[in-house]
């Protein structure tokens, strides 16, 4: 019985996701973000107790990728449709469900992808997700302010829909955050998950002393962690040219 409990929590994944959708389409960005980060945290339990259960299986993972692409997909790419269809009827406003596309190649190719393991190639679904319900939450909640300003104009969103469609199926290496009991960790990759988590620290310290809204914690921290590892992609290649 205990091999169905990671699908179940999986399940719940994907059931956040659903109704992130209806909310997102009836106009409530706010609380499918909500259900968004909650689907965020059933996706982290669920491969927690496959691990701890033994309870892996190809079921299962496929299973993951399904509610990935609902929650991590096209639960984002609604949220910032419905963000420009507010202020705008133009074609750009369909430009955001290009995330939800580049999703589904992005998981259908981290399944097939033997090399991604310890770390990801390409940017992970729930990062992108988090930054598209992030910003969506923020526009909604401050709709007088100037980022909000911004997202309802024709070239913020679009942009942001454009660069990380682009990050989704792109080969540069991105560390990831989760910890194995293995303990044979790359010890690079060690470093980089720890400085992430101390500017983490401090991204949430300031915006709480600032006593700014808590959603530009979550927007910081992961626009910080795109831009980490495209600095630690470039290092290297630095450093064999000089050599």
């Amino acid at each position: 019985m205990r091999k169905y409990i990671p699908d179940a929590i999986t399940s719940m994944n994907l059931l956040c996701g659903i109704l992130g959708v209806i909310l997102a389409l009836k106009g409530a960005v706010a609380p499918a973000f909500i259900l968004m980060i909650l689907a965020a945290v059933f996706d982290f339990l669920d491969g927690l107790a496959a691990r701890l259960l033994n309870a892996c299986s190809g079921l299962g993972k496929e299973l993951d990728s399904l509610a990935d692409l609902v929650s991590f997909g096209v639960l984002p790419s609604v949220m910032l449709f419905e963000t420009m269809f507010k202020s705008t009827r133009s074609w750009f406003i369909f430009i955001p469900l290009l995330i939800a596309i580049m999703s589904a190649f992005r998981l259908a190719k981290f399944n097939l992808d033997t090399r991604q393991g310890e770390s990801f190639l390409g940017l992970p679904t729930p990062a992108s997700a988090m930054i598209c319900g992030s910003l969506a939450y923020f526009a909604a909640v401050h709709p007088s302010s100037l980022l909000a300003q911004w997202c309802s104009g024709p070239v913020l969103i679009p942009a942001l829909a454009v660069i990380l469609s682009i990050l989704l199926v792109s080969e540069i290496p991105m560390f990831s955050m989760k910890f194995h009991s293995h303990g044979k960790e790359d010890y690079s990759t060690g470093i980089r998950r720890t400085a992430f988590l101390c500017i983490t620290a401090c991204i949430a310290i300031t915006i709480t002393v600032m006593r700014l809204n808590w959603s530009l914690a979550v927007l910081t921290t992961f626009i910080v962690y795109i831009l980490m590892n495209l600095a630690f992609a470039v290092i290297p290649s630095t450093r064999r040219q000089e050599s």
